[in-house]
């Protein structure tokens, strides 16, 4: 049933709701007192892993965050931003670079550094140019995550960009090479005053504070173990005098054990839009289609699109804006009864791209948005969620290179994904896909993906004999339209 509120009314009443709805708790007055904007302040914020976490915030199977786990996460943002930024908009976000810390025996990278400050992200904001000539200003309820990889320092089996890009940079778990000490020390000698988050594991985190202190000689009191996921750190320096301050926040954050519930549950219903072609199928031997040698076998791959990021024009940096932020939370919710995936897949968040320009001239911003919309899913539905990071998506060649990567050498036969991609690749890879079946030439082609289009489910299913069905019609049923603009309170 379509809602008659107006626009700004309807975002009121969905915000107020979500936060009846949320999970976190007030910080207790024996915190410090909120950051000083006069100093450089560097904020660390604790990820959870499978080595230091809440109890039962942690999936054992998948290493990602559990429901409470996403719970906790969520609340942190509020506290982050009113408690110890003291409602300061940030100055930039830091996180591990995932494929920088695998774990378990399948080697699942860590996108808990990632969630544990995306909802922190949504409530700053950043001006970007909204076309692609560089004007245009218009300023985004969002702000980029850096997590891409430093030059020397790109782990093995993990593609090596082909440019770097220092402004992208983020922590590397084992702190390769000292990128570490190097990035936070660069900021420290710029003494420009500000507020720089951090989200990393224990062990990246307490190692990095350990080593600053000793480098600058702070004779600071270090924590000396860890205490909880709800703990923050915060160094911060008088740019005049060079005194350090260390100070410990506590949130107190009491996670519900529950996937976060938005309210109203489920947004307006967007009926599905039919594309030209609505639907491919392709059998062998039929109108000149070979079956390749190598396709994979009794395999679904429902692949969607990141979620919202252009709130004007071409707006973008690359993470989702406050809009997105509903959508991501709500994919378990719409997609349920749509899809079966046993696997979540994404492209890799420090592979980066380019996006609008900031009003200091930066253009390039890691590519978090794909991975971060599909991970609620993969957390409300307990499944593995893994990333393609051996492929160079900034290649021309990448589309084919990841066609053949989830569709040929039977690693996926037998299997059903969940994919988060981007827009501009999704119908090159399956226009990869549908000339490998026609190596005479003649292939049809994908429809085209609208920049603006958040809601389409493609749905590429190969059957036992190698048959191909590419369904265009489907979509998630969430209405852009009817999505808020400051993202859900928790």
């Amino acid at each position: 049933m379509k809602l008659s509120l107006g626009r700004a009314a309807k975002n009121l009443v969905l915000s107020i709701a979500a936060l009846c709805a949320g999970c976190g708790s007030s910080p207790p007055a024996s915190n410090p007192s909120p950051l000083l904007a006069s100093d450089v302040n560097l904020v660390f914020v604790v990820s959870e892993d499978l080595d230091h976490s809440g109890q039962g915030d942690v999936n054992p199977v998948t290493a990602t965050l559990t429901n409470q786990g996403l719970q906790r996460s969520l609340a942190m943002g509020a506290f982050l931003r009113n408690s110890v930024l003291g409602g300061n908009n940030v100055t930039a976000i830091y996180a591990l670079e995932p494929t920088t810390h695998l774990q378990t025996a399948n080697h699942y990278p860590d996108l808990n550094a990632l969630m544990s400050v995306q909802q922190f992200a949504l409530l700053n904001q950043i001006t970007l140019s909204s076309d692609l000539a560089g004007g245009s200003p218009y300023t985004g309820q969002n702000y980029p995550i850096n997590v891409s990889y430093a030059s020397g320092a790109v782990p093995d089996g993990v593609a090596v960009p082909a440019q770097f890009y220092p402004t992208c940079q983020g922590l590397d778990y084992n702190d390769t090479n000292g990128n570490n000490e190097a990035l936070v020390n660069g900021i420290i000698g710029a003494g420009t005053p500000g507020f720089y988050v951090f989200a990393a594991p224990w062990k990246t985190v307490s190692s990095l504070l350990a080593k600053l202190n000793t480098d600058h000689n702070y004779n600071l009191s270090v924590p000396a173990g860890y205490v909880s996921p709800n703990h923050v750190y915060a160094l911060s320096i008088a740019p005049a005098t060079g005194t350090p301050r260390l100070a410990t926040y506590d949130s107190r954050i009491m996670p519900s054990p529950a996937y976060p519930k938005l309210e109203p549950s489920a947004f307006v219903s967007a009926a599905c839009s039919t594309p030209s072609p609505a639907a491919i199928t392709i059998t062998g031997g039929v109108g000149g289609a070979v079956v390749p040698a190598n396709i994979n076998k009794n395999e679904t791959i429902y692949l969607v699109r990141h979620a919202e990021a252009h709130p004007h024009g071409y707006w973008s940096d690359n993470n989702y804006v406050g809009a997105g932020q509903w959508r991501a939370l709500d994919l378990p919710s719409a997609l349920l009864g749509k899809i079966a995936p046993d696997q979540v897949w994404s492209v890799d968040p420090a592979q980066s791209s380019v996006g609008t320009v900031s009003a200091t001239g930066l253009s390039q911003w890691s590519s978090v948005a794909p991975a971060l919309t599909v991970q609620p899913y993969a957390i409300a539905n307990g499944l593995p969620f893994n990333l393609v990071s051996s492929i160079d998506t900034g290649l021309s060649s990448a589309p084919a290179n990841i066609s053949d990567y989830f569709f040929t050498g039977g690693t996926f036969s037998n299997h059903k994904l969940l994919v988060g991609w981007m827009y501009t690749q999704n119908p090159l890879i399956v226009n990869a896909l549908l000339s490998s079946y026609f190596p005479n030439g003649g292939a049809p082609t994908a429809p085209g993906w609208s920049p603006f289009d958040y809601d389409s489910l493609w749905v590429i299913t190969i059957d036992a004999a190698g048959n191909l069905t590419a369904d265009f019609s489907q979509c998630e049923g969430i209405s852009s339209s009817a999505l808020p603009e400051m993202p859900p309170a928790f």
